[in-house]
């Protein structure tokens, strides 16, 4: 306890809270801008931290990462571009919400369950960072397997059309996620000779061609219409109602722990934690026909889950000194650059930075609260710039965006080329959700699912016997067939009941 008080009194100095709000506000405008995020702030400003002391360093990347995580959902909501990948299912529902004139109902749900997710993870990982990675530690490549096979075939299930449309989109993601050199013995595959192509298709490109240049050019062709109406005179707190809290009370808990596992699982992340935690949602809802269409229980579950991942993440990294995404990835090289090994032995060598990091993310948290709380009545300014002047400002930041991920101009065709993939799934009704879902977890697929077959002589059964692995794998067979039984059932109990009548 008096190492947390020491590291917490150093980060109350004036200028250490300085550097933390700038950072975190810097983090939620390149978390809101389409393509930005903020682990790139994070990758841009670690070079700065060389020269910091190890604590103020360490913070400015924290708090710029948390900014990030937390600011993404604003163009998902106001504009139906997510920021990053962890605000892709805030889409969903965040984006009907404005058309329907609920930006600022919208927006208050996001900020608090953003809140929410990242204080209570926060918390959780410094007081249990040893104990759930001893967990994670006793998972193998069969487990991690099934649960992304599980984790697609559920949102797959769930998708808007039928489970057949959303098992073949997420076929296409798989299929596209092969582009590059192999996992395990580095083949190159579906590169055409190209060297673009070797290190796979870029994600940024990808999804702001499927999301920002796709919706541009549709709502472009669509022809000009009424700008929604945001009144932001009358709002009082948060925007939202008590009621909408205690009616999602359980589903953000879901939500959270959902976060909270996926983020501790090395390699998972706010990206997959957000859509499962949203198809949960819609599963266990008594109105699910209502997500998508405006539903604020979507808005919750994927901002509570994303959130709640930043602490997740950061529990491999501090206990195990393994990434649990790739900005953790970044901030475990600014670690190492500082001097500081993380692993078990960072607890007794270094508490204080560790320490430091935990109690980082829960004052950047506060500071983002409040930095949303005043600015969610200026975010819906955006929904009153008129159209042609908005949609070039999205399209120079898509190609901005792209090119400061890759910094090659090859990923402005790839940009293009996805629009009019994502136009094409439109005219075919296949869902964006279980492609994106499939197209980010297929190397992690791949890579477990040949570990699995390498590291036993029992070919394919341990995916089956052993018990974690096996329950995945059957609940995602029970996702694929549910629809179809339900259906069936439903059928013959209008059949039954006719005859009876007769």
């Amino acid at each position: 306890m008096d190492i947390i008080l020491t590291s917490f009194t150093d980060l109350l100095a004036p200028t250490t809270l300085l550097i933390i709000f700038v950072a975190s506000v810097v983090g939620i405008i390149l978390g809101a801008i389409p393509g930005l995020s903020g682990g790139l702030g994070v990758a841009l400003l670690l070079p700065l931290s060389f020269g910091m002391d190890p604590h103020v360093g360490l913070a400015m990347l924290i708090a710029i990462w948390v900014g990030g995580t937390s600011g993404a959902m604003i163009g998902s909501i106001l504009l139906g571009i997510p920021g990053s990948p962890s605000a892709i299912a805030t889409t969903f529902d965040g984006y009907p919400m404005t058309k329907n004139g609920e930006a600022v109902r919208a927006l208050g749900a996001a900020i608090v369950a953003s809140f929410i997710g990242t204080v209570f993870s926060i918390v959780i990982a410094m007081f249990l960072s040893r104990a759930l990675a001893d967990l994670a530690l006793k998972l193998g490549p069969w487990e991690y397997f099934s649960l992304g096979f599980c984790a697609i075939s559920l949102v797959a299930a769930l998708s808007r059309e039928s489970v057949f449309h959303g098992l073949a989109a997420a076929a296409f993601g798989l299929l596209l996620s092969t582009v590059g050199f192999a996992p395990i013995d580095g083949y190159p595959r579906f590169t055409f000779g190209s060297l673009y192509l070797s290190s796979g298709i870029d994600l940024i490109a990808l999804m702001l061609g499927l999301f920002a240049i796709k919706q541009v050019v549709t709502e472009f062709a669509r022809g000009s219409k009424p700008v929604p109406r945001v009144d932001t005179s009358s709002i009082q707190g948060f925007g939202v109602s008590l009621k909408d809290f205690t009616s999602n009370a359980f589903n953000m808990l879901r939500s959270f722990t959902i976060g909270l596992w996926i983020g501790f699982l090395p390699g998972m992340g706010a990206g997959l934690s957000n859509m499962v935690a949203y198809a949960y949602a819609k599963n266990s809802s008594k109105h699910p026909e209502k997500f998508g269409k405006g539903c604020i229980d979507g808005v919750f579950a994927s901002e509570t889950a994303n959130n709640a991942s930043v602490g997740g993440s950061l529990i491999p990294m501090v206990a195990l000194g393994i990434p649990g995404d790739g900005t953790t990835a970044i901030l475990l090289g600014g670690l190492m650059i500082h001097g500081i090994q993380a692993g078990p032995l960072l607890f007794t060598n270094n508490p204080d930075i560790v320490y430091a990091l935990f109690l980082t993310a829960l004052i950047s948290a506060v500071m983002i609260l409040f930095v949303q709380f005043f600015g969610m009545r200026l975010f819906p300014a955006i929904l009153r710039i008129p159209y042609h002047y908005l949609y070039p400002a999205i399209v120079v930041l898509c190609f901005v965006g792209v090119f400061v991920g890759a910094g090659t101009e090859f990923n402005f065709i790839i940009l293009l080329g996805f629009a009019a993939i994502g136009l094409a799934m439109d005219w075919a009704r296949l869902p964006v959700s279980p492609f994106l879902l499939a197209f980010i977890l297929g190397p992690m697929l791949e890579s477990n699912l040949r570990k699995g077959f390498t590291y036993t002589n029992d070919g394919v059964w341990p995916f089956f016997t052993r018990p974690i692995s096996g329950l995945l794998l059957a609940t995602a067979l029970l996702t694929i067939v549910w629809p179809y039984a339900k259906a069936g059932w439903k059928t013959w109990r209008a059949n039954a009941a006719a005859a009876v009548s007769k």
